[in-house]
């Protein structure tokens, strides 16, 4: 797998395929940005999502996934600095993209706290 910069829009989306879930469930209450970051998730794999903020969010999900990036995730206190300084420059400019819907799907997943995928493009998007 290439690097955080330079992989293409279907590295990234692979990535948060495989991974994000898992992260979500790890970082729950350690980061600051777990429900955005789960709507983001909703958003970016909603069908009715333009192109570039789908390609945004990917971008910015799978950042956050990888472990090996500016500053490792397991280094405490600062780990999550950069994921999250990635993070909120895509949210800032996609956030106008992320419905009540995805929000909505983002609590539910989140209350839940279970292992289950959510499930991407199930037709109530």
């Amino acid at each position: 797998m290439s690097d955080n910069v330079s992989r293409t829009p279907e590295e990234n989306e692979k990535v948060v395929a495989e991974g994000f879930i898992e992260k979500a469930h790890r970082t729950l209450g350690r980061i600051p940005f777990t429900d955005e970051a789960v709507a983001a998730y909703y958003c970016a794999t909603d069908d009715a999502t333009p192109g570039r903020v789908r390609i945004t969010l990917m971008a910015a999900l799978a950042y956050f996934i990888v472990p090996i990036d500016v500053i490792p995730d397991f280094i405490a206190m600062l780990g999550f600095t950069d994921d999250a300084a990635v993070f909120w420059a895509a949210w800032r400019s996609v956030q106008g993209h992320v419905t009540d819907q995805h929000r909505n799907k983002a609590r539910a997943f989140l209350n839940r706290k279970s292992t289950e995928k959510p499930r991407i493009n199930d037709g109530s998007s």
